[in-house]
């Protein structure tokens, strides 16, 4: 039997992949508070979930639920405190360490003791995390995919000190909402990133060597190897900003073949992110 979502869910961050966590779980039964650092940071997150939540009505993917009683469980603040009531609070800060361990260690010293902390990395070390933290048993890798509606896997990732029953519930919860979970243990990159970051860095280096265009490259693993979406496109999906960075960390955990190509450094200089920007490895219309 599936375990029931707990019904208080908070989400700390409510950018992109933030409201898409806010939206999962509140068109599957929660109350939903989204927390932002700012007052025009949190209205922006309130748009964007009440736009994914219109959507899913309108493709009958909200169940029999109103869009008046999906907002009714939807609150948007910039007061971390408000997490007091949480019995589940995912963390979707940037994918940045200190900033991570800062926000989760805020979250759970407003957390009740058998609350639950999930952080969103898509890389960082759930270990190394949860060593930062008062109650790291209470503590779990929920790593979801962009964008987050249309995505049907979530990656649990299982510290060394996640509780038996922390761990046995994560992957219902994933059931719960809809979604496909791969359970793994804690390593650089988990199974997803790596995989993911390693196709897409050689992809990379095909580009900046001239043996391909990027379409053509693409073209390949769609339609020979029928990936959904080709390794460029997906990482100007993800952002540019967020691979190289993922790329970084695995490269001084795992060794030098994670070594990110000049082409994705140049182009985070030059502000060349991906769709959020309108140009990565491919140009993305407003």
């Amino acid at each position: 039997m599936t375990p029931p979502l707990p019904s208080r869910v908070g989400v700390l961050g409510g950018g992109r992949m933030g409201a898409g966590i806010a939206h999962a779980f509140l068109i599957n039964g929660a109350n939903v508070l989204v927390v932002e650092r700012d007052a025009e940071s949190a209205q922006a997150a309130h748009e964007r979930v009440e736009a994914a939540v219109a959507r899913s009505i309108e493709r009958g993917a909200a169940g029999d639920a109103t869009h008046e009683e999906l907002a009714a469980r939807l609150t948007v603040s910039t007061n971390i405190s408000e997490f007091q009531n949480s019995h589940l609070v995912v963390e979707a800060v940037p994918e940045d360490w200190d900033l991570k361990v800062t926000s989760l260690q805020g979250i759970e010293n407003c957390l009740a003791e058998d609350a639950f902390l999930a952080s969103n990395t898509s890389s960082l070390s759930i270990d190394g995390l949860a060593n930062e933290l008062a109650r790291p048993q209470n503590f779990v890798g929920l790593h979801f995919f962009n964008p987050v509606p249309a995505s049907t896997l979530i990656e649990v990732v299982v510290g060394r000190k996640t509780s038996p029953e922390l761990a046995a519930a994560a992957p219902g919860w994933v059931e719960a909402l809809g979604k496909t979970a791969v359970v793994v243990h804690d390593a650089p990159g988990f199974a997803s990133s790596r995989l993911g970051v390693a196709i897409a860095l050689e992809a990379m280096r095909m580009v900046e060597e001239g043996v391909a265009s990027a379409e053509d490259i693409d073209a390949a693993m769609v339609l020979g190897y029928k990936h959904p979406t080709g390794p460029l496109k997906t990482t100007d999906i993800v952002g540019l900003d967020v691979r190289l960075g993922i790329a970084e960390y695995l490269q001084s955990t795992l060794g030098e073949r994670f070594a990110p190509p000049k082409i994705l450094k140049d182009k985070v200089a030059r502000g060349e992110l991906g769709r959020k920007t309108g140009k990565g490895f491919f140009e993305w219309p407003a």
